[in-house]
């Protein structure tokens, strides 16, 4: 050691020159000593290795790198390296910003510790900022000459594992096993490696230059792909869905492949009532040649039966032999993978498929479900599939997250014909990490969906909406009490059905009932299909019933619910307000009884092994309460004109209550109350309905309904079945408010063992012996097993495939060979050649130390999407904590059990 010349001094013998130089410990004007090619340090600082010789306490004996060299890195004053092209401003920064004074302390103190390793560097892929000694607050620099000759020989000194074009030579590195979660910071970091890279290449040549155009371009070419096939689909489930549905109760002969609606469009009669015009045969016409009688009314109820069950029996069995993912409405498990998750094949070609097509099958069967929640899913099957054409984002977990997001938008906007309120449902209710450039796109994605479908108009009308309606009569104030009553119903209903839903979803998950999915499928489908049959309101699809109840009666509606003793001689004259006849009073019985059919049935249908929405049936529930409140605020209009409330607005005689609002509202207050949403709520009811200047009304039911839910119960449906399926789902709406410190969470505990690999002193055979015998997921590398100073963290996936790919391509590796995780030269000795891992050694892990609060560690688990973080004491490595852990420590803390926390 004694011949090593420090860098930017005389030729010293080492001992003078560390007396000579200020370079003890307590001395502020010298940081760290850094190698040139940031090489792993003791103190997860990435800078050279500091083991204190015994022979001299308080010494440090350096190491030197390749040429015999060694770096300082001085603080404010002192010699500068002249590799390092910063100088360093007065404040101890340097001056184009990085390395400026570190805000969270040393790694060695007892402050929060929490050292980042996003985005502080040049580089992108980032140093830890705290440091192993004691002297001044400056991150000292750990990279190498990246901020000046980008060029394929630097690419030693990165510190995230996986992110170099050198890493390509293993294959998979970088890719996840199924039922993991991914690592936003060192995909980021990733993409920002190779977009500095196409960057730097761009002036080489114009190929490059097309290269690096394409690859600005792509994310939106990728959301406008994602935008025309999701409303192609759209449109065709629109088309299938109301063709089979109207096959339930008869057939066109001319053109069979005609619905109800269009068949009725080439007959000449200018009149039909409800849709029965010659050309369209009901089913008991076929067989008896009569619609009216008993037997007639027999053979329709047969058919609509077994139509039903037809349905059902194909939509369970696909689900069942092809895409078992297909199932439910897949927005709890989007809203995991967007967390961060990896769900393998969910997001695939055959879940695609299956579900299209098993959603029109379930909509047709009559079961009280929605194709609105499955468009989400749909969408985002588009999106990850195409996200493949663009290697972007079909190689970068992370940067895929933001095309889903987009698909989320778009699913949304093409299921309501809502656009904004797709963009606004996205960012609320499913994304995870939605920077503003992901807006930007989820909104232009939203936007060609909605035109895509417009185009292909399945609802053969002008409007692109499915509850277009005109209200023309503006709300009096004091109707805003019954709009927040109505709030508070649907807060009520909700809460009611989460309990109710969550309870048998358990009881089909622990009991043998799950084990017959087709048979449960078809038990329900006949419950629903014998029960609503007989009421018109529940034997009409529910889309049909939302409309009706939405509307407001004129003379063209004939309707039992519009049978008011109403003359309608005068045409220019206003609607005048009437008593409700008798029709009225049968309707409205007839609708409670609706409601209470539907809640049960929906309860026992969402959750099923069939494609299933739950917005519809929420909206029709909503809608039913709604407009039974407004009859009867009408009614009271009517019989007491003149009493304060209606401060002479319905003196005049003119209809001043519209029901089909209250209507509106309710659907928006039971909506909210299941799913928790408010803003997007609100925009998509609006839009849905076009009724902009009710927004007031539905922003207040929106809000009391919100507010008695969370009274009564925490979580949303999506959220109480995402935590009934053990997703690693970490909530950024909840709050941490428990005083625990990471020593108390991590694993192992205090007096158990961590597994760990040194960095040049294991064989390959003690390193498969570890990965044998312990399940980690990742394993903190360190500078010895007595010295146990962190260098980096190695993930188990990237170990096993570097092992495999040096047995198969490098000569001479045997079960012998050491494992080297430095890029120092090791000392020669006799046995096999040594198998160097550096590069997929992660060398800037998160760490914090033992007394960081949780509340501070939740919150990095949450704002920077770790994997885990590595825990440190005086520098020293004690233990890990996982994504699992955090979530088991927030279950345990809120008196739940924490084993439900089932993946990894």
């Amino acid at each position: 050691m004694e011949k090593f010349p420090l860098k930017g001094t005389s030729n010293l013998p080492i001992s003078s020159a560390v007396t000579n130089h200020p370079l003890s410990a307590d001395h502020t004007s010298y940081q760290s000593v850094a190698s040139k090619t940031g090489k792993g340090s003791s103190s997860s600082s990435g800078s050279e290795r500091i083991t204190t010789s015994l022979t001299t306490p308080g010494v440090p004996v350096y190491e030197a790198d390749e040429d015999g060299m060694i770096d300082i890195t001085p603080g404010n004053g002192g010699l500068t390296n002249p590799n390092y092209p910063y100088s360093y401003a007065a404040n101890g920064g340097r001056q184009d910003g990085v390395g400026a004074p570190s805000s969270s302390g040393n790694n060695g103190g007892a402050g929060t510790g929490a050292t980042s390793a996003a985005g502080t560097a040049a580089v992108g892929a980032a140093t830890s900022a705290g440091n192993g000694g004691d002297g001044g607050g400056i991150s000292s620099p750990t990279h190498t000459r990246f901020g000046r000759d980008f060029h394929h020989s630097d690419h030693e000194g990165i510190s995230f594992a996986g992110m170099t074009d050198t890493s390509d030579d293993i294959p998979g590195i970088g890719q996840y096993d199924d039922f993991h979660t991914i690592d936003w910071q060192r995909d980021i970091a990733r993409d920002r490696m190779r977009h500095r890279y196409i960057v730097k290449k761009r002036q080489d040549s114009f190929w490059d230059l097309l290269k690096g155009a394409h690859d600005a371009w792509s994310g939106w070419v990728c959301v406008l792909l994602v935008g025309l096939f999701t409303g192609c689909v759209a449109g065709v489930i629109d088309i299938g869905a109301s063709w089979m549905t109207d096959l339930k109760f008869g057939i066109c002969p001319q053109a069979f492949w005609l619905n109800r609606e269009q068949c009725c469009w080439s007959s000449n009669e200018t009149s039909f009532d409800s849709g029965n015009c010659s050309q369209w045969y009901a089913w008991s016409e076929i067989f008896t040649s009569s619609r009216e009688g008993f037997g007639a009314y027999v053979i329709s109820y047969f058919f609509y039966i077994m139509w039903a069950m037809l349905f059902a029996l194909l939509a369970a069995s696909l689900v069942r032999m092809f895409a078992p993912y297909a199932c439910g409405s897949g927005i709890p498990e989007i809203k995991t993978i967007l967390s961060g998750f990896i769900i393998r094949s969910y997001l695939g070609k055959w879940t695609l498929i299956i579900k299209s097509v098993g959603i029109m099958l379930s909509v047709s069967a009559g079961l009280s479900l929605g194709k609105e929640g499955p468009m989400v899913h749909i969408a985002s099957c588009i999106g990850n599939i195409l996200s493949y054409l663009f290697p972007k984002y079909g190689r970068n977990e992370a940067k895929k997250r933001e095309i889903l997001s987009a698909a989320a938008a778009a699913g949304v906007s093409v299921a309501f014909g809502a656009p904004i309120g797709g963009v606004l449902f996205s960012l609320e209710e499913v994304s995870y990490y939605f920077p503003l450039k992901t807006l930007w796109r989820s909104f232009f994605c939203a936007l060609i969906a909605a035109f895509i479908l417009r185009s292909i108009n399945p609802f053969g009308n002008e409007h692109s909406v499915l509850f277009y309606v005109e209200y023309n009569k503006p709300w009096i104030f004091f109707e805003l009490v019954p709009f927040i009553g109505l709030g508070i119903i649907g807060g009520f209903i909700a809460t009611f059905f989460i309990k109710a839903n969550l309870w048998w979803c358990r009881f089909r998950k622990y009991s043998k009932l799950g084990q017959y999915p087709v048979t449960e499928v078809l038990i329900v489908t006949f419950i629903t299909a014998v029960i609503a049959y007989p009421n018109p309101y529940t034997r009409m699809n529910t889309s049909e019933l939302i409309y009706l109840l939405f509307s407001q009666c004129g003379i063209s509606n004939q309707d039992p619910l519009c049978d008011y003793n109403r003359n309608f001689t005068d045409v220019n004259s206003a609607i005048e307000i009437a008593a409700a006849g008798p029709n009225v009073h049968k309707a409205v019985w007839l609708l409670i009884l609706a409601l209470a059919m539907k809640l049960v049935m929906t309860i026992f249908t969402f959750g099923m092994k069939v494609p299933c929405g739950l917005f519809i049936p929420s909206l029709a529930l909503g809608a039913i309460t709604g407009r039974v409140v407004g009859i009867g605020m009408e009614q009271l209009a009517y019989n007491y004109p003149k009493i304060w409330i209606f401060s002479g607005e319905c003196s005049t005689g003119d209809n001043c209550i519209t029901p089909g609002l209250y209507a509106m509202v309710g659907a928006a207050a039971v909506l909210g109350g299941v799913t928790r949403m408010t803003v997007s709520l609100v925009v998509i009811m609006f839009e849905l309905t076009g009724g902009v200047r009710y927004i007031v009304p539905l922003m207040a039911a929106a809000m009391a309904s919100k507010w008695v839910g969370d009274a009564l119960g925490r979580q949303g449906i999506y959220d109480a079945h995402i935590a009934l399926n053990g997703y690693p789902f970490l909530d950024s709406k909840d709050e941490f408010q428990h005083t625990t410190l990471a020593a108390d969470v991590m694993q192992p505990k205090r007096n158990e063992t961590l597994a760990v690999i040194t960095q040049d002193s294991m064989t390959v055979d003690d390193i498969e012996t570890l990965l044998k015998e312990t399940e980690h997921n990742g394993y903190p590398v360190v500078v010895s097993k007595e010295n146990q100073y962190l260098v980096g963290f190695v993930l188990r996936r990237d170990l096993n495939l570097a092992l495999a790919n040096a047995r198969r391509i490098i000569d001479g590796i045997t079960g012998q060979s050491l494992v080297i995780f430095t890029s120092a030269q090791p000392v020669q000795n006799l046995g096999p050649s040594p198998l160097k891992l550096k590069k997929i050694l992660d060398m800037a892990p998160i760490t914090v130390t033992d007394q960081t609060p949780m509340e501070t560690v939740v919150d990095m688990f949450r704002k920077l999407g770790l994997r885990q973080t590595l825990v440190t004491h005086n520098g020293r490595l004690l233990g890990v904590i996982t994504k699992k852990d955090v979530l088991r420590h927030v279950k345990q803390m809120d008196n739940e059990d924490p084993n439900t926390v089932l993946f990894n």
